[in-house]
C-alpha cells in the first residue's frame, strides 16, 4: 500500500499539480490514507472515500470490517472468491467497458494476494482522524462487503468528514448508482 502511495506521490509531482480533489474506490481509497500517512495531506484538497472501511479486519476496537473477516479467519479467507461487488443493474455501456478492461487486464489473484493481505492488514483510522482537509465517505447501502454505518463512523473520525449512504447500491456505487453518486460529490465540492 505504501508503494501505491508513492506511486500517486510521483505522478502528481511529474505533473506538478496541486488542490488535488482524490477520489478512491475500495483500494484506491486505501491508497489514499496510504498516502495521508507518508504525506500528510500534500497535494490534495479534498478526499472522497468510496465503498472502503479504514479497519478490514474486524474485532473489539471496529464492527465494521470487511464482511466477517477477524483475526482468526485472516488472512487465509482472502484466498476465496469475494462474490459479486454490485447489487444493482450496471448500465449496458459501462458493463461492457468493464468487461473489455478486464478481458485486457486479467485479474491474477495469486499475484494479487500479497497486496491484498497488505491492503487487509492496514488500519487507517489514526490518519483519517489526523486529516486536516475534508473527507467525504460514500458508502454502498446494500454493499455486500462492508455494513454502510461504517461511513458515519468513519465521517465522525475525521475533521471534516461527511457521510453518504447510496441506495440500491453495492460496492460499485459510481456504476450502479452514477447520479446519485454525482449529486453526493457535486454537494461535497460545494462546501
Amino acid at each position: 500500500m505504501s508503494r501505491h502511495a508513492l506511486d500517486v506521490a510521483e505522478l502528481l509531482g511529474d505533473l506538478d499539480v496541486d488542490h488535488v480533489i482524490g477520489i478512491g474506490s475500495s483500494m484506491g481509497a486505501a491508497t489514499l490514507f496510504a498516502y495521508g500517512s507518508l504525506f500528510g495531506a500534500g497535494r490534495f484538497a479534498k478526499l472522497v472515500d468510496v465503498d472502503q472501511t479504514p479497519k478490514m479486519i474486524g474485532d473489539d476496537t471496529w464492527q465494521y470490517g470487511f464482511e466477517s473477516l477477524t483475526w482468526d479467519s485472516f488472512p487465509t479467507s482472502l484466498k476465496f472468491p469475494m462474490g459479486k461487488a454490485a447489487v444493482h443493474k450496471i448500465s449496458d455501456g459501462v458493463f461492457s467497458q468493464m468487461k473489455a478492461a478486464a478481458k485486457a487486464h486479467p485479474y491474477d489473484g495469486q499475484l494479487n494476494y500479497p497486496l491484498l493481505v497488505d491492503h487487509t492488514f492496514q488500519d487507517w483510522r489514526d490518519i483519517v482522524a489526523a486529516l486536516g482537509i475534508p473527507l467525504l465517505v460514500v458508502a454502498g447501502k446494500q454493499s455486500p462487503y462492508f455494513n454502510p454505518e461504517f461511513a458515519a463512523v468513519t465521517a465522525r473520525m475525521a475533521k471534516h468528514g461527511i457521510a453518504k449512504v447510496i441506495d440500491h447500491s453495492g460496492h460499485l456505487i459510481m456504476a450502479e448508482q452514477p447520479e446519485a453518486f454525482y449529486e453526493a460529490f457535486q454537494k461535497f465540492m460545494r462546501k
